[in-house]
């Protein structure tokens, strides 16, 4: 097999991570940058941003998106919510993933034949962009998973994090060292899901 089949086979969702260091801060940044740039993206429109959090900025996403569900989800369900929040906070940090609405504006302005089209493919660079962080992290010995809690936080992300107002906040991608295995996977059968004519 193949390194890159390796990878990819190998990213899977690790939940209980820790903040034990793994690699240099400066390595993480240099994974986020790389995945960034090397991205495609349709019309090469480099729309995908991202924000590392580290140390105290880390745990303060955390403390934030609790107390944004603490106000949505009743007090007496409110446990198991808290639990997962302390998960992700347990971790070593977090990549924020945004995309720039000013790029995808530009884009619709310039091609008005696909203006409806480059929102839903500003959202697939996006999961470009999202699946090789996590595969280059998971490689780096780095255990995360993708989190969907905006636009609950957004406001208050932007606020605490001076976000550019066309950067709109896509997901959460909290990582730290792999502490428990993730769970078992079940695939649906292959012939199922790909076709081959010829």
């Amino acid at each position: 097999m193949s390194n890159f089949y390796q990878a990819i086979q190998e990213r899977r969702s690790i939940y209980v991570i820790s903040k034990e260091p793994v690699i240099s801060d400066e390595k993480i940044q240099e994974v986020v940058e790389f995945a960034v740039k090397h991205t495609p993206s349709s019309f090469n429109s480099q729309s995908g941003r991202a924000i590392v959090l580290l140390g105290e900025q880390h745990d303060k996403l955390w403390d934030i998106t609790t107390d944004q569900l603490r106000e949505v989800v009743p007090a007496e369900n409110f446990g198991p919510t808290e639990e997962k929040m302390t998960m992700f906070k347990n971790g070593y940090g977090t990549v924020l993933f945004f995309e720039d609405q000013e790029v995808v504006k530009g884009l619709q302005e310039a091609f008005p034949l696909y203006a409806d089209n480059f929102p839903v493919w500003s959202n697939q660079s996006s999961g470009m962009i999202q699946l090789v962080v996590w595969t280059a992290l998971e490689q780096e010995g780095l255990g995360a998973t993708l989190q969907h809690y905006n636009p609950l936080i957004d406001e208050k992300v932007a606020a605490e994090w001076n976000i550019p107002q066309s950067w709109k906040l896509i997901a959460q991608m909290p990582f730290g060292k792999p502490a428990a295995p993730a769970g078992e996977k079940e695939f649906s059968p292959i012939e199922e899901r790909v076709k081959v004519y010829k």
